[in-house]
Order: structure tokens, then sequence, then C-alpha cells
């Protein structure tokens, strides 16, 4: 892994007939798109300040009397002050095997769904027996029955409920998530749909790898869940709750990329012990020579800039991930603070990420009416995501 040459990607040219005039450009967004009613966040109790979780980790990951020094600063450097682990530290080094690593993600995943779906249900003003689609996305466990099936009957979801377990999006599955859920709602305007996210990253720590990719892994990413509501344009009104005019934003469109010849990049390496990281050094290299351009045609669709982008919700893959999405696109110096703000709070919490900070950005203040945002956000693939908000 750590000897791979980032990828020369060689994408197809538009054909003569796609030309400025005649590209792709989709009809306005109608005024009753589907809207955000709730975003909830659940984060386990175990918070740690960064500088005590630097010891703990590297005794799990290096053998003794192994140089620290490589160790020191990626925990230094993650841009992390603070996160939440789905377990108290000392019990890691006890976990054993992967089955014992994936039962703790499971028991403790179900706790925090709940946690996170009953919280956004009840800030929408809905039950369970509302919710008509139910989008479920996890890279960091798996189980058969889906931890959504276990939490349907859990929590009294009705037995027609439909379900979209998602597995293998890693990072960019908030904002794939919400785009699936966006997709469903315009072919469904009465329906509800939730997207609910659980990674529980520190389970995935390997004991006894050394390797960079693993220590960055124990120094970037935290654990969470979270849950978003959103409802269809003809829920504005009727029995089954309303959203209320300002409530959230509203989707209005979406856009998915895959980066030819970049699958190396990103992902897991499944083996005896689970999942084990794959974090290429070049993934900032794809972001600053790839990125902005799709950007740049997928806002133009909408005869939209840049400039035009009034919130950022990018997914904080991490310092330098962060840095070539700024220079990239040409952004403030605060563009991405939400961003920054999230990393050093929760860490890298993967898919839960950026449905954190829309958390935290409609806590603080929400947007003047009318606010154009993008939340976007990059995964294994190697792949991106965009989600155009008006609110």
């Amino acid at each position: 892994m750590n000897d791979m040459r980032v990828p020369v990607l060689v994408e197809h040219a538009p054909s003569p007939s796609a030309s400025a005039s005649s590209a792709r450009r989709p009809p306005p967004p109608s005024a009753a798109g589907p809207r955000i009613a709730a975003v909830r966040c659940a984060l386990p109790p175990h918070r740690y300040a960064q500088h005590e979780l630097t010891g703990p980790i590297g005794d799990l990951c290096l053998s003794p009397g192994a140089d620290r020094a490589l160790l020191h600063r990626v925990h230094a450097s993650a841009g992390v002050r603070t996160r939440h682990l789905a377990l108290p530290i000392e019990r890691y080094a006890r976990l054993g095997d992967f089955g014992r690593s994936n039962d703790a993600w499971l028991e403790t995943g179900l706790e925090l769904g709940e946690e996170a779906l009953s919280g956004a249900l009840r800030e929408a003003g809905l039950a369970p027996a509302d919710v008509d689609l139910l989008v479920f996305a996890s890279i960091t466990g798996v189980a058969a029955p889906s931890l959504d099936a276990r939490l349907a009957g859990r929590m009294g979801l009705r037995p027609d409920v439909k379900r979209i377990p998602l597995f293998g999006l890693g990072c960019v599955a908030g904002a794939a998530g919400l785009a699936r859920v966006h997709d469903h709602l315009r072919g469904h305007p009465d329906d509800t749909a939730v997207l609910l996210t659980v990674e529980l990253c520190s389970l995935t720590l390997q004991r006894g790898d050394g390797s960079r990719a693993n220590l960055v892994a124990g120094a970037l990413f935290g654990d969470g869940a979270a849950a978003l509501v959103a409802r269809g344009g003809n829920t504005d009104g009727g029995s089954r709750g309303t959203v209320a005019p300002g409530s959230g934003p509203r989707v209005v469109a979406t856009r998915s990329h895959l980066y030819p010849g970049t699958e190396r990049l990103l992902g897991w390496e499944i083996g005896a012990a689970g999942f084990r990281v794959v974090i290429d050094a070049g993934v900032p290299d794809i972001v600053r020579g790839h990125f902005g351009r799709h950007l740049r045609a997928f806002l133009a669709e909408h005869e939209l800039t840049v400039d035009d982008i009034g919130t950022w919700i990018c997914h904080p893959g991490g310092p330098r991930i962060l840095s070539a999405v700024s220079e990239t696109l040409g952004l403030s110096e605060d563009a991405l603070d939400c961003s920054r703000r999230s990393l050093a709070a929760v860490g890298n919490m993967s898919s839960v990420s950026v449905l954190h900070i829309l958390e935290g950005i409609r806590a603080r203040r929400a947007p003047e009416p009318g606010t154009w945002g993008l939340l976007l956000a990059m995964g294994p693939g190697f792949c991106s995501e965009l989600v155009l908000l008006r609110w």
C-alpha cells in the first residue's frame, strides 16, 4: 500500500455535440422538493483529550521499545482535540479477535443508533411509525440481519418500512445516503425518509500494526452515530406532522462521481483481524487535480459558482484534505471552519461527520433564507458526492 503511486486519471472528453449551450441542465427545482426536517447525533460517553489517547494507542499498535516519533507527530498534527470512543480505552487491549470487535460494534451501535434516531424523530415531531424509508450506513461493522432491521422492531417502525442498508461507501456515505434519500422523496413526495449512520471507527484499530496508515487512523478517527429526517414536498401540510417553513434546507440536486484507476487509494483490506485501513498519501493530490473541476461543473448546471455557496459542509477527512479542498476551490480562510471545529471536537467520524457538521450549523444559527449550501464528501472508490442545499 505505501509503495503505490498516485494514478494518472484518464477521463473521457465530452462529445463535440455536448456544447455549453446543449449540456445537460436540469429544470429549476420545485419549491416543494424534499426538506431536511431534523438532524441528531449521538456520541458515546467515553470522551478523551487527544493527548490522553496517544500513549494507550501506541501501546496497542507498536511493539515494546519501538520508536514513537511518528506516533506523536500524527497525533499532534491530526487537528483533533477530543474524541469519543465506543469503549473505555483500557478495554481495547482485551478485545482479541475481529468477532469480539464486531460484537462490540453491534451492541454499542444499536444503543447509539436508537438514541440518534429517536432524537431526530422527536425533533421533527414524528413517531417511528411515520418513517417510510430507512437508509442505514456503516463501514465499521457487519451484521445480518442488519442493524437497521434490528432497530425497526426495537423502536416500533412499521413492518412495511422500506430499508436500504449500505456498506462500502465509508466517509462518503453521509452525503451519498442523503442523496439517495433525496432520490426517493422526489418520486414519493408524501413520504418521510430517515438516514441513519453509525460508525465506531475505534473498533477497527489493528493491534500490533505500526504502519503509518494504522497510526494515522488511530490519531484521526472518532466514534458516533447520526440520524437525519427528510420529508417529501407534499408533507408541508397533512395529518402526519408538518414541516415548518424554514425549519431546514431543501435538497435541490445531487451528483456522484467515480475517479477511474483510484480503487486502491482508500478503503479496507479485510482479513482475519478484521478491517485494516488503507489511506494513501495521494488522496489530496486527486482532490487538487480533479475534484474542483467536477464541483464547478455541477454548480454551473444550476447557474451557480463557488462564490454563490454561502454554507460549506465538507467532510473533515483530515487537515490535508480540508486544505486541498480549500485551495482547489479558492475558498476564503474561514469557509471550512465548521468542518475544522467538528474535526477538533470529535475527530473524523466517517459517514457521521457531515451530519454532525449540519447539526452544528442548525444549532448555532441557521443560514438566512435563500442561502445556498453544498454538502460534500469523498470516500472509497475513489469517489465524491455532492449535495446542493438551499435554506
